[in-house]
């Protein structure tokens, strides 16, 4: 068995701590049928600051720890070790990073700090894996070219319809030509219109949406079509090998619907969805996020709650359809730990 695996978690919000339960559920699993051992060497976040130490670090001890954010460096109990880093390059070396999972927050127009944090994984020579869509949408070419480069891997299973192998499943049919797609990646406001059809205003819906915890504080995001945008493009991107900018995709959000209008729309047996689309149009690709109403009989218009669907084009298969139900934050969690035993199963 080869030597374990020092992990490094940039971002410790709910994904994180959920993936360091799930790679402790699995543990045993991991070290009998795949080889694969492991230890957290580092942990950092705004709150937390840069928290390093490679002979190990008890996860467990940092989740109720509430350090303030850039602590002066001193040992602490639990095996927590502040490091005197004063960046991501320092902290990973300082942790002696093998893996670093990143789970930061979007930054929709650039896609920063992101994209420099995982620019700064692969050249220190760890393999990166993140949850967070912007590094595809605005650097894919260029990490995943860099990661080529240092014999590492670039991976993102989480980023679309959580950890429903969308990105490796293509991995696996090779030489498929991908014509388009469409479908319901946005289940915020899946939620919203489902709720708003039964008789609650936009505001009511979206405070439920938000006490339920399906919804941020700000659904700017969600509501006015980014997030949906920004995954459109990221499928766009490495699926069709197409770069595409934000702005190319035509995006319309949910703001101007009423309950009386998907009320309406419903009893007619034409519900209203966020629908997301793309096809390929001669060497670019044209592509689009914007409500729409769908057949009552169809997929899309059967896709409630937090559930997400799928469809894709293809020159083999002419239609090839994923749902997903009801997701909740292990599904997430789960794309990374699919994403670490590829990344493991390399380095064998």
């Amino acid at each position: 068995m080869k030597p374990g695996l020092n992990l490094c978690f940039l971002g410790f919000g709910n994904v994180s701590r959920t993936l360091v339960r799930l790679l402790a559920d699995r543990e045993t699993e991991l070290r009998d049928r795949h080889g694969i051992t492991y230890r957290v060497t580092g942990i950092a976040s705004r709150r937390l600051g840069w928290i390093a130490n490679p002979s190990g670090l008890d996860p467990t001890a940092v989740r109720g720890a509430g350090f303030p954010a850039r602590a002066k460096p001193e040992a602490k109990s639990n095996s927590l070790t502040f490091t005197t880093a004063q960046n991501v390059r320092e902290w990973l070396a300082a942790a002696r990073a093998d893996v670093l999972f990143e789970a930061t927050s979007l930054d929709v127009q650039t896609g920063q700090p992101a994209v420099d944090h995982i620019r700064a994984a692969l050249e220190h020579g760890a393999h990166a894996i993140t949850a967070n869509k912007g590094p595809i949408v605005h650097a894919y070419r260029e990490l995943r070219d860099l990661a080529a480069k240092q014999g590492k891997r670039f991976l993102f299973e989480s980023t679309v319809m959580d950890g429903v192998p969308i990105f490796s499943l293509f991995d696996q049919l090779p030489a498929i030509h991908l014509q388009g797609f469409h479908g319901i990646v946005n289940s915020t406001t899946n939620v919203i219109l489902s709720e708003m059809e039964q008789g609650l205003s936009f505001d009511e819906a979206l405070k439920k949406a938000q006490a339920l915890g399906i919804a941020e504080t700000d659904a700017t995001h969600d509501i006015d079509g980014w997030d949906a945008a920004v995954k459109t493009a990221a499928l766009i991107t490495v699926l069709m090998d197409v770069p595409i900018r934000l702005e190319e995709i035509a995006r319309e959000g949910i703001r101007d619907l009423t309950p009386q209008a998907l009320r309406n729309a419903r009893r007619d047996g034409w519900p209203f969805k966020l629908v997301c689309r793309a096809k390929r149009e001669g060497d670019r690709v044209k592509a689009s996020v914007a409500p729409e109403k769908v057949l009552a009989t169809s997929p899309m218009a059967k896709i409630s709650g937090t559930s997400s669907y799928i469809y894709f084009e293809t020159d083999i298969f002419p239609g090839l359809a994923i749902t997903e139900e009801n997701p909740g934050l292990y599904a997430t969690a789960y794309g990374m730990l699919a994403d670490f035993l590829r990344v493991s199963s390399a380095a064998k």
